[in-house]
């Protein structure tokens, strides 16, 4: 792999398609796995009214409900593609590839750089052995033609980093940190800067949810939005214990500089009230959103707040189409919308 000619793409730029897992029996998505398929048809229609879909499945017998499922919905099956390839869970961001594309210095014989890093599960949650063999496998039944595959011996999760496309990422001290407690702040930025083909790295110090079990992740508090901004999950409410923290990583944020040393615009998303369950708070950031070509896919979790992070996200993503998903029974299981997916950059599939 020749890393001088690879970029890590933003998030926003042209897409293939999107890579998603489908919930079964086996997953721990069973107890409630009706109420979650809902949000994966939504999905999964919303996702193929703009791009290409890839959807694993663990046998046929998952296929063959997914299937049934997604027939009688709005989704576009002539876009969806299905994968039979066995995982743990469906965390796709965190358990896919990271993906770079050919630089435009590159060579047109440039491979794209398919970035496996070592998934633990949010440092040793949950079994996931398979879920860490999950793009070798891919990769092998030739999902990925137009790309080479580096094992990065390292645990590191997708939804812990953000790139703006040209050079700069954003994570979190406190899940890096927790997964490496033996670097350095700056060995750790050396590292992914080398990896991920980096200028730097941008470290927030505050910003947690409850019920998240991510330590948290970038994916979850803020996201690089086009044009030097940043999106992030704010809170306003002084009596909730998270109002703190927030505020904490809302100074970070504005704190922050562009590579042209100016201040980054700032898209504060709104709170939604409390929702818990079982006596469990849950983590319900509208952070956690999804970009698509000409699209962006928000969580909603049936707040009065779901229209006004909509309006946020329409400033903040011009001329995107914003569409609510409900995201409910996702967060049950301590993720949401971002979570689940992977976006696969334009012409890795060739």
């Amino acid at each position: 792999m020749t890393t001088q000619t690879l970029r890590f793409p933003a998030e926003w730029e042209p897409q293939s398609a999107i890579l998603i897992a489908w919930p079964h029996a086996g997953t721990d998505w069973a107890k409630r796995l009706a109420a979650v398929e809902t949000t994966y048809t939504e999905l999964a229609a919303a996702i193929t009214r703009f791009q290409p879909l890839i959807i694993c499945v663990a046998d046929a017998e998952v296929e063959a409900r997914a299937r049934e499922l997604l027939a009688v919905s709005s989704a576009s099956l002539e876009r969806i593609r299905f994968e039979r390839v066995a995982y743990n869970d469906t965390w796709l961001r965190d358990s896919g590839p990271v993906t770079l594309v050919p630089a435009e210095s590159a060579d047109a014989s440039q491979p794209f750089g398919l970035l496996d890093f070592h998934f633990t599960a949010w440092g040793g949650k949950f079994e996931a052995s398979l879920d860490d063999q999950l793009v070798e496998k891919l990769a092998a039944r030739g999902l990925f033609p137009n790309a080479s595959r580096q094992r990065i011996d390292f645990a590191l999760e997708g939804g812990g980093i953000e790139t703006d496309g040209k050079g700069s990422l954003l994570t979190t001290w406190i899940c890096l940190h927790e997964r490496h407690p033996h670097l350095s702040r700056e060995e750790l930025s050396a590292q992914l800067a080398a990896w991920l083909q980096q200028k730097r790295v941008l470290w927030l110090d505050h910003g947690y949810l409850e019920g998240d079990d991510t330590d948290a992740h970038i994916d979850t508090l803020a996201r690089f939005a086009p044009n030097e901004a940043i999106v992030y999950q704010a809170c306003d409410d002084a009596a909730d214990a998270h109002f703190t923290e927030l505020q904490a990583m809302a100074a970070d944020i504005a704190a922050l500089r562009t590579l042209g040393g100016q201040p980054y615009r700032q898209f504060p998303l709104p709170w939604a009230q409390p929702i818990v369950d079982e006596g469990r708070r849950l983590a319900a950031s509208y952070a956690n959103y999804l970009i698509l070509n000409g699209a962006v896919l928000m969580p909603a979790y049936g707040d009065a707040a779901d229209n006004a992070a909509a309006n946020v996200l329409a400033l903040a993503y011009p001329g995107r189409e914003i569409i609510q998903i409900p995201c409910r029974p996702l967060i049950w299981q301590n993720g949401s919308l971002h979570c689940i997916t992977m976006q696969l950059p334009a012409g890795l599939l060739g």
